[in-house]
C-alpha cells in the first residue's frame, strides 16, 4: 500500500510536559502525539520527526513534525481525528500532504523564538506559567543597543549550555534580534537560521543584566572573542520562551 507523508503545524502550552523529546515514564509533546497516532492505526506505532526540541515548560506557537502513513484520508481528517484523541493543552493548526522527501528537521530555513518577560514587582499568579517575572527597573534602549550586536554570523560558544552535545564549531546567524516594550510585557525576539542549548535563554539574561546596567552593551563582541560560557550569568528559566514559527522554502 502507498503510504503518504503528512506535515503538521501544532502549538502547545509546554508548562503540563516535561520537553518535547520522549523520556521514560514522563508526559512529553512527542509521547502524546504518537500515543495519538498508535491509537489511531490500531496499535501499529507512527514515529514522528519535529523541526527540533523544547525544553521542559518551553511552549510553542507553531511547531511542525512530519510522520508517514499507509492512510490515505483528506487533510481536514486527519486534523479532527488528531486533535479529537490529543490532550487540550496540545493542538493541530494544519495539517498537510508533502513529498515523501520532505524532512521537518533538515528542510527548515530559519526559525523564530520569542521570550516574554513581565517587568513589574507584584507577582502575577496567573501569568507565572507563561512569562518571566522581572522586578527589577531595565534601560529598554541600553538593551536594543545590545540587541544589534548579536545580529549576523558569530561563534556563540559563550552563550550556550555547557552541556550541548553539538560537536566543532558553534556558529550560528541571527538575522534579527529585537526587544520590544510592550507596557508592562517586554518581548525579545530572535530570528535566526538556527539554535544552540538554551541559546535564546542565556542571551536574554545577558540583554536583561544590561538592561539593569551590570554589563556595557558594547561588551558583546568581546563576550564572542571569549568562547566560554563563565563570563555570562546563568540560564534564566523556560517559562517565558516559546518557539514563534518554523520557515520553510
Amino acid at each position: 500500500m502507498d503510504k503518504e507523508k503528512i506535515k503538521c503545524t501544532i502549538s502547545y502550552d509546554g508548562s503540563g510536559f516535561s520537553g518535547f523529546q520522549i523520556q521514560p515514564r514522563k508526559r512529553t509533546v512527542h509521547g502524546e502525539l504518537e500515543r495519538a497516532l498508535k491509537k489511531m492505526h490500531k496499535g501499529e506505532p507512527i514515529r514522528i520527526q519535529a523541526s527540533g526540541r523544547t525544553d521542559t515548560g518551553v511552549h510553542a506557537v507553531e511547531q511542525v513534525i512530519h510522520f508517514t502513513s499507509p492512510f490515505q484520508l483528506p487533510e481536514g481528517n486527519w486534523k479532527k481525528a488528531l486533535n479529537t484523541l490529543l490532550p487540550n493543552d496540545l493542538y493541530i493548526h494544519r495539517v498537510e500532504k508533502v513529498a515523501m522527501s520532505f524532512h521537518a528537521r533538515y528542510d527548515a530555513l530559519a526559525k523564530e523564538y520569542r521570550y516574554f518577560v513581565l517587568n513589574k514587582k507584584e507577582v502575577d499568579v496567573f501569568q507565572q506559567n507563561y512569562v518571566y517575572q522581572f522586578p527589577y527597573t531595565l534601560d529598554i534602549e541600553r538593551i536594543q543597543k545590545a540587541c544589534s550586536h548579536f545580529e549576523g554570523t558569530h561563534d556563540f560558544t559563550t552563550f550556550s549550555s555547557a552541556k550541548s552535545t553539538i560537536k566543532g564549531k558553534k556558529i550560528r546567524t541571527l538575522h534579527k534580534v529585537q526587544c520590544i516594550e510592550e507596557g508592562e510585557h517586554i518581548v525579545f525576539i530572535f530570528h535566526g537560521d538556527g539554535f544552540l542549548y538554551h541559546m535564546v535563554r542565556i542571551i536574554t539574561g545577558v540583554l536583561l543584566d544590561i538592561g539593569q546596567g551590570r554589563l556595557d552593551p558594547d561588551v558583546i563582541p568581546l563576550l564572542f572573542e571569549k568562547r566560554d560560557r563563565q563570563k555570562v550569568g546563568a540560564t534564566i528559566p523556560s517559562q517565558g520562551l516559546y518557539l514563534w514559527k518554523v520557515l520553510y522554502p
